[in-house]
């Protein structure tokens, strides 16, 4: 996302929590900045894409969200004022509009833009973003946010993208477990696994994603992910969250969730989800 800033002719401040991941982007041609308040006291928009809402709190409170004046002991103002906040991770509803509350307190615009793509779209341009914002907000952060995405939405006010974003959360997840449990039943009957494939592409039951997927659980590969098994526990128990706080039945949602944890125990964590099927298909006498 750095990169397409960049190529777009953006000039570009970065911080990170682990500096050294910044080293390619700084040869790349932007800056690095020490702390996160130093980075806010520099740009005219912070973008997030970090793990959850705590983390982003934590950055936030770092970049001096505090107080929009300053305080008695001497602190100087949160520079927050001045900035806008455009959180791009997969947070709960309720707290991006805690945080948005936050921000506004400080003085600052605050946007949430979640995204559905991975690695690929992010470095190509083309995730899909979901805006929740006021409009003003939207129109004149709207061209920064093209240079990431090739299609965005505007949702509605702040929860309504963080809330939609879940729910496309929920369809990965639920997916590409019942994928998983396909493909398992198919391979366990000895029946062609093409000749399976070719009925899904034919039908309305297809999903893209199928085929992206295939090979991994094919050969049990889940290593090098376009997105971790553990990020997606997290948005699973955000959706199952909302959904429950709406007044709806968890379920089917809490079962899949339930599996992902299964696989983030049985130590895929850090590898793409795809590992599920290990889970709904073990192999013959595994634990």
């Amino acid at each position: 996302m750095a990169l397409r800033l960049l190529s777009a002719g953006h000039r570009v401040w970065l911080y990170n929590r682990s500096p050294e991941r910044l080293k390619p982007l700084e040869l790349a041609g932007a800056t690095v900045c020490p702390t996160p308040r130093a980075l806010a006291e520099t740009v005219e928009a912070i973008i997030f894409m970090v793990t959850n809402g705590e983390a982003v709190r934590s950055i936030l409170n770092d970049m001096g969200l505090h107080s929009r004046e300053a305080a008695p002991g001497g602190n100087p103002p949160s520079p927050l004022g001045t900035c806008a906040i455009i959180q791009m991770g997969t947070i709960a509803p309720v707290e991006s509009q805690a945080i948005s509350q936050s921000v506004a307190e400080a003085g600052g615009t605050y946007l949430e833009a979640p995204v559905l793509g991975s690695i690929p779209e992010a470095k190509n341009g083309k995730l899909i973003i979901m805006v929740g914002a006021d409009d003003e907000a939207y129109q004149r952060w709207q061209p920064l946010l093209a240079c990431l995405g090739s299609t965005i939405y505007h949702v509605g006010p702040i929860g309504s993208a963080a809330t939609l974003k879940l729910a496309m959360s929920q369809l990965i997840g639920s997916l590409t477990a019942a994928f998983a449990q396909s493909l398992g039943l198919v391979q366990a009957a000895g029946i062609d696994v093409e000749t399976f494939m070719a009925v899904v592409r034919q039908s309305a039951l297809y999903a893209p994603t199928f085929d992206k997927k295939l090979h991994r659980m094919q050969t049990r590969q889940f290593a090098d992910p376009n997105f971790p098994t553990k990020h997606l526990l997290k948005d699973m128990g955000l959706f199952v969250a909302a959904a429950e706080a709406a007044g709806l039945s968890p379920l089917p949602a809490e079962s899949v969730r339930q599996l992902v944890d299964q696989a983030v125990e049985a130590g895929f964590a850090d590898d793409d989800y795809a590992a599920l099927f290990n889970i709904v298909s073990p192999l013959p006498n595994s634990d």
